[in-house]
């Protein structure tokens, strides 16, 4: 399946076409000229955040069935999925399915009448009504419909499992080849995948490990956070990233910068299907702050074309280019079993195996050199062994 193959590069379009705070455009067709920038890097797919008419951040959605006006019209939702069709690149669409903006026009018998997580501009959708069950469902296949090639699910934790359940099973029966991807954070993620039929959550858990266990000098929490993405990888196809639209950006995270490749080390060589947030691949810095607009920091605007990139971001573009090769080269990888065969504080041996193929990664976070067996890392350094 297609997916097995797939490694997102992850745009928030409101932030990256400077819509966020502008009057209506057609700015959605920016995208198109960053899209063999996307190949260069080395993926596939364009993870796309919301695009659909919303009050303000594009996570307070009005119209579902509408691209939201400051990014354009379906005109120019078409221009784009052919642009990206043309190259092979799949485009997977985010839906917001859980809460809506005070401004969405449904039935009084369709909300909850409670905000989500306390904030009063999202309104919780009632998800036992079966009718807001056939609004999504019919607003996936319209979009699957007009060429998107699946759906990362927002807030999907707050939303019954069982929910997801209902409604995927005429969507996958219109659009067998499409992939669900649901927002998970805590808690049970191979139980959830199970009771929702959920192709794969978003891998929070080894987020969280590998950014922490860097900066702690602790590798045993990454090696814990591995072992239970074991099962998590049994259960399905996960989303693994080091970065997104809702957290400090893994170059601002990172106490030691000499430890970033070893983040993206571990994002390439465990099982699952990798996602990389736009800016990342050149370094860039953003924190997320608990306050109005403290994501702006994380979602900003790109130039006109990777022609006006700075320079500076080029050695981490390339380092991703060469990590991604090593995975393009070792497909089997998506689905790949990981155990960690050396561990001690501030060095480890990552072994991926599907059973027939195996990769091994060394990694060295301390001071001194470190030997594994026949294979000598520097202080700082990793390798891998294929």
């Amino acid at each position: 399946m297609w997916i097995d193959h797939a490694i997102w590069w992850h745009v928030y379009p409101l932030g990256f076409t400077g819509a966020l705070d502008g009057q209506p455009g057609h700015r959605l067709p920016k995208i198109v000229d960053w899209l063999d920038y996307l190949l260069e890097l080395g993926a596939n797919g364009l993870q796309l955040g919301p695009i659909f008419a919303s009050e303000t951040h594009g996570y307070d959605t009005v119209d579902h069935f509408r691209v939201d006006p400051r990014l354009g019209d379906d005109a120019d939702f078409d221009k784009l999925v052919a642009a990206a069709r043309e190259r092979g690149i799949h485009v997977l669409l985010d839906g917001v399915f859980n809460h809506v903006g005070r401004g969405f026009g449904a039935p009084a018998h369709w909300l909850k009448g409670t905000a989500f997580e306390g904030h009063g501009s999202l309104l919780e959708l009632d998800h036992d009504q079966p009718e807001v069950a056939g609004h999504v469902t019919r607003v996936m296949n319209h979009w699957l419909d007009r060429g998107a090639s699946g759906w990362r699910l927002d807030a999907a934790y707050a939303v019954p499992p069982r929910f997801w359940r209902d409604v995927l099973a005429p969507v996958r029966k219109a659009h067998p080849e499409a992939w669900f991807v649901g927002e998970v954070i805590h808690g049970d993620y191979p139980a959830y995948l199970r009771e929702s039929t959920l192709d794969g959550i978003t891998q929070y858990e080894v987020w969280k490990a590998i950014w922490s266990s860097l900066n702690d000098r602790n590798l045993f929490e990454l090696a814990w956070a591995i072992e239970r993405h074991q099962d998590v990888v049994a259960a399905g196809t996960p989303m693994t990233f080091v970065g997104n639209h809702d957290v400090t950006r893994i170059a601002s995270r990172l106490v030691d910068e000499r430890h970033l490749a070893h983040a993206l080390v571990v994002l390439f060589m465990i099982g699952g299907v990798p996602s990389i947030y736009y800016g990342d691949e050149q370094a860039f810095r953003g924190v997320k702050e608990e306050r109005a607009g403290g994501d702006d920091a994380i979602r900003p605007a790109f130039p006109a074309s990777p022609d006006l990139l700075s320079r500076l971001g080029r050695p981490v573009f390339e380092l991703h280019q060469r990590l991604i090769g090593i995975r393009r080269r070792h497909p089997w990888l998506v689905r790949a079993r990981t155990e960690v065969t050396e561990l001690t504080n501030t060095s480890m041996r990552l072994t991926s195996t599907d059973g027939v193929n195996r990769l091994v990664a060394l990694l060295n976070l301390d001071d001194k050199p470190r030997n594994f067996g026949q294979y000598a890392v520097k202080p700082h350094d990793w390798m891998i062994v294929e």
